[in-house]
């Protein structure tokens, strides 16, 4: 009794298999991310908007990456910034609440 997943009505382009599919998507979020953290280092697009608008490519994105990505931003100061909020370097930015995004981009400008 071996089952296979499928989409009931898939249509003729999306029939390659699910891995192939995922290695896709996850190579576009990591190309979009590369571009978006390179928006920020050249000044173009500032971080506290990244944080309060939350684009499709950082809503999964560690908050300390996307801090880190800034002209002479490193470790410490990045740090020093999260634990005043306080939220941890590893969370997510789409999981931040209100009040740790309007927090964190009152401080950043």
């Amino acid at each position: 009794m071996s089952a296979t997943a499928m989409l009931p009505s898939a249509p003729a382009a999306t029939k390659e298999p699910q891995h192939l599919r995922a290695l896709a998507r996850a190579n576009e979020v990591r190309l979009a991310r590369a571009e978006l953290k390179r928006r920020v280092a050249d000044g173009e697009v500032a971080v506290a908007d990244v944080v309060l608008d939350c684009p499709w490519e950082a809503t999964s994105m560690p908050v300390a990456e996307l801090l880190m990505s800034q002209r002479r931003w490193g470790v410490n100061r990045c740090r020093r910034v999260l634990q005043a909020i306080p939220v941890p370097e590893n969370k997510p930015i789409g999981a931040m609440t209100d009040r740790q995004r309007t927090e964190l981009a009152a401080r950043l400008s």
